[in-house]
């Protein structure tokens, strides 16, 4: 038996992006609730790193108002089933103008399982070099890409400059993986 059994599940939101669900839940006590669940295809983050260097993205994120940077990443809305390294190498050249001789899976992280569905494959993306940009949406026109060394980008995560958790946490499975 799971810890938690769904009574009944209906759509509250949808777009091509998301869908929001709102589940009627029965725990083991028996007590019953809501749970909100955001669903969306898996995504792919890219480190890409050539040289000592490492190519991030800048993009702004309406939801806090702010530019960011982060490694390149993204699902294929229109293609949720496609393959994960496909998806990784699209992405890569889609945001940074990068194709990769070599593409190292490191392993997959759930970004928020607290309420979202989807998992974050991550890829080590080497032996870099340059093709056409090929920014796909809209949503991307304000997109800029930039190399910075290792060492600048560390700095930047270390002094808050930098607060993408999955931009963090693939550099750090990198790390520890000895990927780098």
């Amino acid at each position: 038996m799971t810890d938690i059994k769904t009574l009944d599940s209906r759509i509250v939101y949808q777009n091509k992006w998301m869908t929001v669900r709102e589940d009627k839940i029965q725990r083991q006590s028996g007590a019953e609730g809501i749970y909100g669940v955001v669903e969306k295809p898996d995504c792919a983050a890219i480190l890409a790193i050539d040289n000592g260097c490492i190519h991030l993205v800048q993009q702004f994120r309406y939801s806090i108002k702010q530019r960011c940077w982060e490694i390149p990443q993204g699902a294929w809305e229109a293609n949720p089933d496609a393959d994960h390294l496909d998806l990784a190498k699209g992405e890569l050249q889609e945001e940074t103008g990068l194709l990769a001789d070599k593409m190292t899976y490191l392993g997959s992280q759930f970004i928020a399982y607290g309420f979202l569905n989807q998992t974050c494959h991550i890829y080590l993306a080497t032996q870099l070099h340059s093709a056409p940009q090929q920014l796909r949406d809209i949503e991307e026109e304000d997109l800029i890409s930039q190399s910075f060394t290792i060492t600048e980008f560390e700095a930047m995560i270390i002094n808050g400059e930098l607060k993408d958790s999955v931009t963090i946490a693939a550099y750090g499975l990198a790390k520890l993986k000895q990927a780098i």
